[in-house]
């Protein structure tokens, strides 16, 4: 028995199933290419952006730095997402004189726009993979309900026909064992693309707080020079 034979066999039930399962495993490559991309990119850019941005920094063109930041070159960059937020607020209070703050109030004013601006890029990293997660932990259940399905289309082949033979339940045992083998296939490639992705998004979450870390260090010794 091939599969187009199984698939015309199956009930609509297990139709419905193994169309959901499939809907599911292109959802989940999908995401999983999408982001690959994504933090490609953002990575690619990011190595780019750093040096440059520092350069600008060093020789005291906060300006040029902001400019770099806002960069079409650099929109995939988490990096220059979160540096930019911090230059254009400290920019700001430059300009305006502060408001009457002091050193310690801007520095927290800096800061605080720096964390959100973290917040969020760390949040648009993550679009789309808790979706990979939903997917890995119910595909296999899915699975298992066209699982359920095959197996009592089998004892209602056993009780319809009268006959104790293998040939009775050979379908309805079939096409269970087809709807698990596809909840497994769906489940562990997002599974793995979720474990993948989240420890990329861990190391880019890393990677924005030394950032910030080392502009507010500039930003100090700036302003106490």
């Amino acid at each position: 028995m091939d599969l187009m034979e199984m698939w015309a066999q199956m009930g609509w039930v297990a139709k419905g199933v193994a169309v959901i399962l499939f809907i599911m495993s292109m959802w989940s490559v999908g995401v999983a290419i999408e982001r690959i991309f994504t933090y490609s990119q953002a990575s690619k850019q990011s190595k780019l952006f750093a040096p440059q941005v520092a350069k600008h920094l060093k020789d005291g063109r906060l300006k040029d730095a902001i400019a770099v930041s806002q960069s079409k070159n650099y929109r995939y960059s988490h990096l220059a997402k979160v540096v930019l937020a911090g230059l254009q607020e400290y920019q700001f209070q430059q300009e305006t004189g502060g408001g009457g703050l002091n050193r310690e109030d801007l520095m927290d004013t800096v800061r605080r726009s720096i964390q959100r601006a973290t917040a969020l890029t760390a949040a648009d990293l993550k679009k789309g993979v808790a979706a990979l997660a939903t997917i890995g932990s119910t595909a296999p259940f899915v699975g298992l309900l066209g699982t359920v399905v095959g197996v009592i289309n089998a004892f209602t082949g056993i009780a319809t026909s009268g006959s104790q033979g293998i040939g009775a339940v050979s379908a309805g045992i079939s096409e269970a064992l087809v709807e698990t083998a596809l909840g497994l296939v769906v489940a562990i490639p997002a599974v793995w693309f979720y474990n993948y992705l989240t420890g990329r998004i861990e190391y880019f979450n890393v990677e924005m707080d030394n950032s910030s870390s080392e502009l507010l260090d500039y930003f100090i010794r700036k302003t106490a020079a």
